[in-house]
């Protein structure tokens, strides 16, 4: 019986199904059930009960699954503890990223890591969806917001002030508002994050807040498609700053309105738990904090941002 075998076996639980964990883990289904005879052989019992249409598990089964997943967790954690005494940097990242600021920033910046430490492999997940770590297969997530769930582990990266903005070729052939209702008579780009549309816009001038719900010209589920219409002169979008920081300093968009803000928010990188924050994870907070440090010092440079958003 080998180790890999073992987690075979729990995939094989998981799924019940052979072929479905054969096809979960990337390997033959023929491999998966030589691997599943082996623990039996091993244990002389039969963990699964199998008919020709289902499997399920044994009485024996359901006992052993509990203390082989207990011991294959504590296994995992001595190695790491191991790793991390040693802060050895290798293995895979597995991360989750929005997909306008993973496909356009954190991309380029992982490769720059990965040029670093070679021995460094990446998967990476980008949707601006809901991320569930266990079912999609990553170990931490960079994420807009703070984490509001209290049994993930984070570290906050930055503050992300949002800002409302328009391509120079939009604002040629439209008056730029100069308050929130005047939103009304323009073409607005909004996002939609699962079935939630992100329609109503809320500013605030120092005294007081102002809420405006929008009809939408194009609507999109990708951040970056928004951005790209902003870019292209199509209408007005609500941004984040870093998603859109080359665009503003290139001068592709402007921020409008800039004395009515809109709600700042967090980017957080987020962990399943204590024991999943490595040395490859700090090492990635620190690249992190560091990259975004410099976007919004060159954006308060300009005199786009104020200097406490650093704070």
């Amino acid at each position: 019986m080998l180790l890999e075998d073992l987690q075979v076996v729990l995939k094989v639980a998981e799924f019940r199904s052979i072929t479905g964990a054969a096809t979960e883990l990337d390997m033959l289904t023929a491999t998966a059930s030589a691997a599943v005879k082996r623990v039996e052989a091993a244990l002389g019992v039969e963990l699964f009960v199998r008919t020709t249409r289902s499997l399920r598990l044994s009485s024996a089964g359901e006992r052993y699954m509990p203390q082989c997943e207990k011991a294959l967790e504590m296994l995992a954690l001595a190695k790491q503890n191991m790793r991390d005494d040693l802060d050895i940097i290798d293995g895979e990242i597995r991360i989750a990223l929005p997909s306008d600021l993973g496909r356009n920033l954190v991309t380029p910046w992982l490769d720059e890591f990965m040029d670093t430490y070679p021995n460094i492999s990446l998967r990476s997940n980008l949707s601006d969806s809901h991320i569930d770590f266990y079912r999609d297969s990553v170990d931490m997530a960079l994420r807009y917001g703070e984490p509001a769930d209290a049994s993930v582990y984070g570290f906050k990266i930055c503050n992300v002030p949002r800002l409302l903005c328009a391509s120079p070729s939009y604002l040629k052939r439209h008056k730029a508002p100069t308050e929130p209702q005047e939103l009304l008579l323009h073409n607005t780009l909004q996002y939609q994050l699962n079935d939630m549309l992100q329609n109503v816009w809320v500013f605030n001038d120092g005294d007081q807040t102002h809420k405006i719900k929008l009809k939408a010209k194009r609507t999109a589920n990708d951040g970056d498609q928004v951005r790209r219409w902003c870019v292209n002169g199509k209408g007005l979008a609500l941004k984040s700053c870093l998603d859109i920081t080359g665009d503003l300093l290139a001068g592709d968009l402007v921020n409008v309105m800039p004395q009515f803000k809109p709600n700042i928010t967090e980017l957080w990188l987020i962990c399943p738990s204590r024991q999943s924050i490595t040395p490859t994870v700090r090492l990635l907070r620190d690249l992190f904090r560091a990259k975004t440090k410099t976007m919004l010092q060159q954006l308060i440079a300009k005199g786009i941002l104020d200097k406490s958003v650093l704070k």
